[in-house]
């Protein structure tokens, strides 16, 4: 794993309160079928080639964009901690780690998404796209809690 950069300006962070429990947040992230229908910004779809949700499991994908151009991804799970944590480090450029913290709050969870790359400067060069495409990611995953339980 590449050094980690202790440099707050290194981090894309989002913080969202979502109106369902920490478990069935974390229930979206476990389960690979559920992940695949919501992971990525609008528009995006998900093939997974390797899915081991564990600590030092890989995960292996391909998202489909909307302008039919494919990216293909590698992860390893770094930290799955039961209805909880999350910690995924993207190994393939560009190199991040995203933490996902669940905290449970009065009306539901507190969802932190922090996205780590190896220097402030690769983050401002991302900024642009990752920002508003965390907001639809939490977006898809919001419709997706939706309706499971309707």
């Amino acid at each position: 794993m590449p050094d980690r950069s202790s440099d707050p300006k290194a981090t894309l962070s989002t913080r969202r309160t979502i109106a369902a429990s920490p478990q069935a947040i974390f229930s979206r992230f476990a389960d690979p079928a559920a992940l695949a229908r919501w992971w990525g910004p609008d528009g995006f779809t998900n093939t997974f080639e390797t899915f081991e949700f564990e600590p030092g499991g890989r995960w292996v994908f391909v998202m489909h964009g909307p302008n039919g151009i494919d990216y293909a991804n590698e992860c390893v799970f770094r930290i799955v901690q039961p209805d909880s944590e999350i910690v995924i480090e993207h190994v393939v450029e560009p190199w991040f780690v995203l933490t996902v913290k669940l905290k449970p709050q009065d009306h539901g969870t507190l969802l932190t998404w922090d996205q780590e790359f190896g220097t402030p400067e690769m983050a401002e060069k991302v900024a642009a796209i990752c920002g508003p495409a965390n907001e639809q990611n939490l977006n898809r995953l919001e419709a997706e809690l939706s309706a499971v339980r309707l």
